[in-house]
Order: C-alpha cells, then sequence, then structure tokens
C-alpha cells in the first residue's frame, strides 16, 4: 500500500492529502476540494424529493501521477471492470500522452466482450478542434454519450503542454451539430461560474455536469454544491440531464444531490481508494443509496 499516493484517511474531506500534486489532493492547499465536501453538509435540501439519480465514475487520468497506481493501463481495466461488477456507469477522460485515453477505450472494448451492452461516457479536453474530432473518433468505439471538460482549461501545466482553447458557444454548438448527425449526445462538463451559464444558455448541450474537476482547478472559490443549489433551476432549462461531481461521499450528500433533480452524480476519489484497497465498489454504491 506504501506506493499509493491516497491516505486513506477515515473520512475522505480534503484535509489529509493537503499539498499533495500531483497526488490526491488539490491547489491552494485543497481549498475547492474541502469546501466541496463542506458544502453538502451546509445547504438546504431542493425541491426533488423522490429523484434517483445514477451513481456514475468521474473521469479520472493520471492514475500513475495522482494515484500511485503500478500501470496506467491496468488502472483503467481494472477500474472498467470494478464499475461493471457493482453496477456504477462508466466515464472516462482523456490526457496526455493520448495513450491515456486509448487505454480507457480498450478496458471498455475488453469489458465488452463479456457485457456487450456497456457503453461508457467520454470526455475530451478542449483542443484545437482537429485534435477533438480525432479523438471523437476514437471514443465512438466505445461512448453512447461525448463532452467537452471546459474547466480544464483552467490547468496551466495542460493549457500550455497541448494547447488548449477556451472555446466559443460558437465552436461547442458546432461539435454538438457533429455529434447530433452521429446520434450522440453532446455534454459540456466544468460549469461552475457566471460565465459557464451563459456559455450553457447559448449552447444548450444535451447534459450539463456541474464540476470543478474534485477541487482540483481554481476557477473560483467555492463548491459544487453551493454552485448547484443556486443555479439548477436555471440549468435544467437548458438542458435534458444534469450531473454533478464533487465532494459527495454519505447517503446525506447523495440525497442532497438528488433533491436538485440531478440525472447522475459522479464520485473519483472513492473509487480510486477502494480500487487501491481492493474493495468492491457496491459497498459505496449501498452506502449512498440504502
Amino acid at each position: 500500500m506504501s506506493s499509493f499516493k491516497c491516505n486513506f484517511c477515515d473520512t475522505c474531506n480534503g484535509k489529509g492529502c493537503i499539498g499533495q500534486m500531483p497526488g490526491m489532493g488539490g491547489p491552494l492547499e485543497s481549498r475547492n476540494f474541502i469546501h466541496n465536501c463542506e458544502d453538502w453538509k451546509k445547504i438546504k435540501s431542493g425541491p426533488y424529493e423522490n429523484n434517483q439519480p445514477e451513481i456514475r465514475l468521474a473521469p479520472m487520468t493520471g492514475a500513475q501521477e495522482n494515484v500511485g497506481y503500478e500501470s496506467e493501463r491496468q488502472f483503467y481495466i481494472d477500474m472498467v471492470n470494478e464499475c461493471v461488477k457493482s453496477n456504477v456507469s462508466v466515464t472516462l477522460g482523456d490526457g496526455t500522452p493520448d495513450t491515456k485515453l486509448l487505454w480507457g477505450i480498450e478496458a471498455v472494448k475488453l469489458a465488452q466482450e463479456k457485457n456487450p451492452q456497456l457503453k461508457a461516457s467520454v470526455f475530451v479536453k478542449p483542443y484545437p478542434d482537429e485534435k477533438i474530432f480525432e479523438r471523437f473518433q476514437w471514443a465512438l468505439q466505445a461512448g453512447n454519450l461525448i463532452g467537452i471538460d471546459i474547466d480544464s482549461y483552467s490547468i496551466i501545466t495542460m493549457r500550455n503542454l497541448v494547447h488548449l482553447e477556451k472555446k466559443t458557444p460558437h465552436q461547442l454548438a458546432k461539435i454538438k451539430k457533429y455529434l447530433a448527425k452521429k446520434g450522440i449526445p453532446f455534454a459540456i462538463k466544468g460549469v461552475f461560474s457566471k460565465e459557464d451559464m451563459e456559455l450553457v444558455k447559448e449552447v444548450k448541450p444535451d447534459v450539463i455536469a456541474v464540476s470543478n474537476h474534485g477541487g482540483r482547478v481554481e476557477v473560483r472559490e467555492g463548491s459544487t454544491a453551493e454552485f448547484l443549489m443556486e443555479n439548477f433551476a436555471e440549468l435544467k432549462k437548458y438542458c435534458a440531464e444534469l450531473w454533478v461531481d464533487g465532494g459527495i461521499r454519505t447517503k446525506d450528500d447523495f440525497r442532497k444531490a438528488a433533491s436538485y433533480g440531478v440525472n447522475s452524480v459522479m464520485l473519483g476519489r472513492p473509487f480510486a481508494r477502494a480500487l487501491c484497497e481492493k474493495k468492491d465498489f457496491s459497498l459505496i454504491v449501498k452506502s449512498l443509496k440504502n
């Protein structure tokens, strides 16, 4: 266990991994990671009393750098297999080098040999359009929903390394139209600011995912819980589905997220930790739903 970068704290709240980047922490002493976890306890419940969202793996890459997993490729294979066993919806992310996304797609295709109906949601970073459409061709092999991870633009090292772009509504609408012709829903992930609200109003994606990259992107100080509470009614006007991630750990957290009418609740670190500890993902699902 010593090779893993998770500290396996009794409570995963961002306080045990402050300053650990690469690792499981977040920037500015895990400020928004901590807000994400704390604010589900502070906000009031919303109006959707009987809503039952699905539980979904949040897109994660950098298994060796951030989790300490021995093999990046094996991480995706193991993660997808555990999701399948526990009826957790699969979401893939991409990164640099390109093999991260390709290994994720490979893991889904391997799992499809036993589960032909399996499909994943795939999020691609806001590269120049040519590179985005190249990745979409890869993603179509395994994905039934494809989106752009807009908040990754704020990761300066990544932005400079692979030339990420701040996408305009026109560019995103073009991407949505391209996918619609192929019968694939389009998602925008990383909605966390007033500027993002204006963006989704214009584009009207099929899915809006409220996220601050697990507190690892510093667009502004705050939590996904408070952003969802303040904006859910407006957001739901501009999408078919609303997703959220960030700091959801307990049954009460899950119920509060559900009460704002979300369709999917995404979890990242809890599943990464369970994978490292070789624990069944169904334990996490039961702790949230039962």
